[in-house]
């Protein structure tokens, strides 16, 4: 995704040879502009699947999922990090490791937001590792919804997370695949 990419190059800030810093239009700062166009691409990518559902996880999943839902008509349903004091019993849970900020979370989804009947699509922000998405793979499963696939706003095509999701069979869709961020520059699969 063109648009993407450019954003990336201009906004983008390296700040190892395994982190990208996109907090100016993703991860703290919202660009709307740019989530409605990937959720405009996501939805063209999936448009040869029925979609009931769109998961993702908190935080920054829900603007790209957002938007893909508009897109398609379809609800939004989001894991959660934390205990919530209204979240607390039927739940489908699982745990994810997060690479960036090195602790592991509880992710938990109420069982009346994903049935067996639901043909679900996830959405993230990045795909390093494969740890939030194995862990969102694994509520959807227990809910025993029909995963259609994955889309992936950032992956770093570097790491192992996109290579073995795919050998087990995900269909992954990645806007923007990153081969390098090797010396402070960000370079692209094509």
């Amino acid at each position: 995704m063109k648009l993407l990419k450019e954003k990336i190059e201009k906004e983008g800030q390296v700040l190892s040879d395994t982190v990208l810093k996109v907090d100016s239009f993703l991860n703290h700062q919202i660009d709307p502009l740019l989530m409605k166009e990937i959720g405009d691409e996501f939805a063209r990518r999936y448009s040869d699947q029925i979609i009931t559902k769109v998961l993702t996880i908190e935080s920054s999943g829900i603007a790209p999922s957002t938007f893909l839902g508009l897109t398609l008509g379809a609800p939004v349903v989001f894991a959660r990090k934390r205990k919530s004091l209204t979240l607390t019993d039927n739940l489908y849970t699982s745990k994810v490791h997060s690479f960036t900020k090195n602790e592991t979370n509880e992710i938990s989804v109420s069982n009346k937001f994903i049935t067996a009947d639901d043909n679900v699509v996830i959405i993230d922000d990045f795909l390093a590792n494969g740890e939030a998405l194995k862990g969102l793979i694994d509520i959807a499963n227990q809910a025993g919804a029909t995963i259609v696939g994955a889309g992936i706003v950032i992956e770093k095509g570097f790491q192992e997370g996109g290579k073995v999701l795919r050998e087990q069979g995900l269909r992954i869709e990645s806007l923007a695949n990153i081969k390098s961020l090797a010396n402070g520059k960000v370079e692209f699969y094509d």
